[in-house]
Parts: structure tokens; sequence; C-alpha cells
């Protein structure tokens, strides 16, 4: 079966499931996206990856275990999702170290996280598209393929971004509030602040 290229489309918040967040992956050659539920945490550190402006303190567990590989001279290749049981994704990181290829099975959150940071390639087959894939309408709504199964572990939730009002104040007090956001932690925080410091003209 062959494999179909994903990249990342961005994170939702979930608005039904507290805590919890919509990773929207799409198609590369195709209009499908494959929205995934996943934790506050992996949602932050997949994001954290995705900004480059940002910088946390102190490595978070997935930058560790980038460091931790790098260190012992193992590259991720890329990682495979390569099963979808009861609304739950399984997927495989393909590991390569002295020319030795190994498979590891992993949580498609953390999976996610660390392709980011290794500037893996994602993938999935086509019954996964099949079964799970949807196709997003220019506005951003989200239209499903078929009908997901009641333990579809929240796909069927409306995905929508959470803006907040930075429009009335300065460079300076957007840097200001960046940096104390970056200073606490609150890396979600800092990511929307950035966003509002790079529309400005």
């Amino acid at each position: 079966m062959s494999l179909i290229k994903l990249t990342i489309k961005g994170i939702s918040y979930s608005q039904t499931q507290s805590g919890a967040y919509a990773l929207v992956l799409s198609e590369v050659d195709g209009k499908r996206t494959l929205p995934i539920i996943i934790g506050a945490f992996e949602a932050q550190s997949i994001a954290i990856a995705l900004e480059k402006e940002i910088r946390p303190p102190r490595p978070l567990t997935h930058d560790l275990f980038k460091t931790f590989a790098d260190r012992f001279q193992i590259v991720i290749k890329k990682i495979i999702i390569h099963k979808l049981v009861d609304g739950v994704f399984f997927s495989s990181l393909m590991c390569e170290r002295d020319g030795v290829e190994e498979v590891v099975d992993t949580r498609t959150s953390d999976a996610i996280a660390l392709a980011v940071r290794f500037q893996a390639p994602i993938y999935t087959y086509e019954n996964i598209l099949d079964k799970a894939g949807v196709y997003l309408k220019m506005d951003e709504e989200i239209i499903f393929e078929e009908e997901m199964d009641d333990d579809s572990d929240g796909f069927e939730d409306e995905i929508e971004i959470i803006q907040d009002d930075y429009t009335g104040l300065s460079f300076d007090e957007l840097h200001e509030q960046l940096n104390e956001a970056v200073a606490d932690e609150n890396y979600e925080l800092a990511a929307k602040i950035r966003d509002e410091i790079s529309k400005r003209p």
C-alpha cells in the first residue's frame, strides 16, 4: 500500500473537550485533512517546534529526546501513521543508526513533535485518509468525508481557532508581553503574540 505524505496545517483548540487540541494534518498532493485530537502538552511542544522565534529557557521532553538522539547519532528518517482503531491513531518512528534501520512504536502526538524537530516527513496510508480524512473549505469550515462512530474520540467536534485581541497594544508592549510569556513558559500565549507582531506592517 502506497504512502501519502502529510504536512502540518495547524493546531486548534477543541471547544467541547477540556484541555484537548486538534492537530490538523493536510495531504500534500490533495485536498484532504486529517484531524487528530491531542493533549495540551503535546500541542504546546509541537507549536514551540514550529515557532522558530520562541525558545524555551529549558529543554522540553521532545527537545531532550532530540539532543539524546543527536548525541548517539540516531536519526528519525520518517514517521508513519499506520493504523486507526476506535478513534485512536497508531504511529511508528523509522529510525536509523550506523546504517541500521529500526521501527519504534509511538503515540502520534509524540511522533509529530519529533518529526518537526528532526525535519522528518510524515506519512499515512490511503485507507486511513479514506476513513478519517475530511475536506476543508476555503472558509475553514470542516466538512466530514464520512460519518465517524461515536467513539471517534471527538473528531466530529468543531475546530475553532482562538484569537485574542492585541490590536490596541504598541510594538513595545507586544514585545514586553512576548518576553513575559516565554519567561513564564506560556508558549501558547507567546505564539499568539508573535502572530500579532508578524501581522504589523
